[in-house]
């Protein structure tokens, strides 16, 4: 999915435009480097780079995506009708849709001598409806037309003049206090032209000190190298998608982008996704944020990457409004973010469905921080990690948080009071029932790497970052191949002499096998599993289990697991399945006490299985191709003709050789064909 406009003659980067004496300005106030004007006549004149309509645009009114698509109209030359409008009960427009001039056909006339038929069918429209939010959102998008179009006939259109939607008096604009204003919630994309290499003025995009904190903060040299970057992966990777958010002045705020196989790896992993925004809570040189998954080996694996200006809110909702659109508008179930209050408005905002929970591990990192200074530290900090950690219930949580604050007067502290009102984010007795598929560790001592660790910390500069990106994202790709490899060819020693240990050897891949093991081996430390209580097809076991509360302190504690034979459903109070994927030891023991041989197909998760063929969309420039994969076949020979184009386009003498070149390939293509 490409959102780019193609050369960069037709991008200007400059925020000052060149004024006609007779021109007034038609603001447009937004994210988008996008100037219109209005002449003294009414007319629409050409503005310095209309940008084309794109999915995911948004507008502050009706009217305004209707002065866009005619700004875009007049400079591709061709004229706008609204087509149809929809209006709710209460008589307000909620969707609307604007076509090509030529779109449909006149009706047949009866008359003598009708006039000539002027339209074609043309297909070329846009459609837009209101959104939660109060803005107009385009939601289709149709580009191509069946006509030749000539922007110097453009002033022929009735639409380009300045005329009020459903008014044929023109709109007289006497002063800048009536000048329309446009504010449009989407961005320019920049695409390359000349070889990949893109030159511009730094200084538009670069920050300067007085400058306030809502641009990007980019060093000398780090745009050119951005986008640089950026033109040798889509030069690698004819699905790279990036986008760049622009102030009114062509200033870089926030950037995204992801490579093809970020989608496609969301499209099996994308029911949880971490926010990685480490890097701007500790002050990183590059304000990094990594949209991360897990994948079927338990690794971290990249969804998409962005920079911010900030951590503030509106930086993040055009990040992930940016990230939605390019995985198609399908939002995860359960997003995993740091504390913060600008993250939680934002992801409230752009992910309204999803299970917001903010991670475990990033608050347990800051207890030292913020309570380290108070008397009793050692015993406060083994009271909230037993809190935390061994709670079963939530009562029992709250119970021992109360104690703990009021043993050691700490009501009054406002960073626990803040995490407190956050404890059904953070706690893990309170979402026993969400899916988190390894991405909440439950024990201290669980962490997850992020897909760039080793290649980025503080003191990493942008353009270093963006040098290695490659290194890090071949390496991850690597680490998987080689952890496929292994699964494929191999299985796990097995520990047991339960059947359903051998039967999940042959599915899961070997590093989900050996974390599934270790809850086998946890059995013989759960003991006493008898029944407790029966009701109709559903009975309850009560587990007793030794676990290890502090260094040299273990406890006895009951687990209840319920079985419902008519459903072939183990649920066990602890929730191991829904926060890692696979059984726990309490229902291993259950399910070994009743017989059962095999795990229930249910609790055999997809997204864990090496059995399943996982169709990536193939990286460009990497060493070796699945050659059995039409698709990486296509792909890979689409790279090279690509660099064969680029090469030839550059002169006539070049362009000449290289058609003859290809028709060459072309026809020994077509007799190998006929040999075989």
């Amino acid at each position: 999915m490409n959102c780019t406009i193609s050369t960069m003659d037709e991008v200007s980067l400059n925020s000052e435009p060149v004024y006609d004496d007779e021109v007034e300005e038609f603001e447009i106030d937004g994210e988008c480097a996008m100037t219109e004007y209005v002449g003294q006549n009414g007319n629409i004149m050409q503005g310095e780079n209309p940008l084309p309509p794109a999915v995911g645009m948004e507008f502050e009114s009706y009217d305004d995506v209707y002065y866009f698509y005619n700004c875009y109209a007049k400079e591709q030359g061709f004229g706008v009708r609204v087509s149809n409008t929809w209006y709710r009960k209460s008589k307000e427009k909620y969707r609307g849709k604007l076509s090509c001039s030529s779109a449909g056909f006149k009706k047949k006339s009866e008359a003598n001598r009708p006039r000539p038929e002027t339209r074609t069918g043309c297909p070329a429209m846009i459609k837009y409806r209101l959104m939660e939010n109060k803005r107009w959102r385009i939601i289709e998008v149709e580009l191509d037309h069946n006509h030749l179009m000539n922007p110097i006939s453009g002033k022929f259109y009735k639409s380009h003049r300045m005329m009020g939607l459903g008014s044929k008096r023109p709109l007289l604009i006497d002063n800048a206090e009536e000048v329309p204003k446009i504010r449009l919630f989407r961005t320019v994309v920049i695409d390359s032209e000349e070889s990949g290499i893109l030159n511009f003025d730094e200084g538009v995009f670069r920050n300067d000190v007085d400058l306030p904190n809502n641009q990007l903060n980019l060093k000398p040299g780090d745009a050119q190298e951005m986008l640089n970057f950026f033109a040798q992966m889509q030069l690698m990777d004819p699905n790279f998608f990036y986008v760049m958010d622009l102030d009114e002045k062509g200033r870089l705020r926030n950037v995204f982008w992801a490579e093809a196989r970020c989608r496609a790896a969301y499209g099996y992993f994308g029911d949880v996704m971490m926010i990685d925004t480490r890097s701007l809570s500790d002050k990183y040189k590059v304000p990094l944020l990594v949209f991360t998954g897990i994948n079927h080996h338990g690794q971290s694996v990249s969804f998409g990457c962005g920079l911010v200006a900030n951590d503030a809110i509106d930086s993040f909702i055009w990040l992930f409004r940016a990230w939605i659109t390019y995985m198609v508008g399908r939002p995860p179930q359960t997003i995993i973010t740091d504390q913060s209050k600008s993250l939680k408005n934002a992801v409230m905002e752009v992910f309204p469905r999803a299970f917001h929970g903010l991670s475990l591990p990033n608050i347990m990192k800051k207890v030292p921080d913020e309570l380290e200074g108070l008397q009793e530290y050692d015993s406060i900090r083994m009271a909230f990690t037993s809190a935390v950690y061994h709670s079963l219930r939530a009562d029992e949580f709250e119970a021992s948080w109360n104690e703990m604050v009021r043993r050691h007067g700490m009501g009054d502290h406002k960073w626990l009071q803040a995490l407190y009102e956050d404890r059904k984010q953070w706690a893990p007795v309170y979402f026993k029932e969400t899916f988190f598929a390894g991405a909440f560790p439950l024990k201290q001592d669980e962490s997850l790497a992020s897909p760039f660790e080793g290649y980025l910390d503080r003191h990493t500069s942008i353009k270093d970052f963006l040098n290695s990106y490659d290194k890090a994202v071949q390496e991850a790709y690597k680490r998987e191949a080689l952890c496929d490899l292994e699964s494929m060819n191999s299985s796990c020693v097995i520990k047991s002499r339960f059947y359903f240990e051998l039967q999940l050897s042959k599915l899961y891949t070997n590093d989900i096998m050996k974390k599934f093991q270790d809850e086998i081996e946890g059995m013989y430390s759960s003991y006493s599993t008898r029944q407790i209580n029966i009701d109709g097809p559903v009975v309850t076991y009560l587990v007793k289990e030794d676990i290890q509360v502090e260094e040299n302190t273990r406890v006895t504690r009951n687990y209840e697991v319920t079985y419902n034979a008519s459903a072939a459903e183990v649920i066990c109070l602890c929730g191991l399945f829904n926060f890692k994927g696979y059984l726990c030891r309490h229902a291993l023991s259950v399910i070994s006490q009743i017989g059962l041989e095999e795990i229930p197909p249910q609790y055999i998760l997809t997204r864990w299985r090496k059995d399943i063929k996982r169709a990536y969309i193939y990286d460009y420039g990497r060493n070796g191709i699945d050659i059995n994969s039409p698709v990486h076949r296509y792909d890979n020979l689409y790279k090279s003709v690509v660099k064969v184009a680029e090469a030839g386009r550059k002169s006539y003498d070049r362009y000449k050789f290289t058609l003859q070149a290809l028709n060459e390939i072309l026809n020994k293509v077509h007799l190998q064909e006929d040999y075989l």
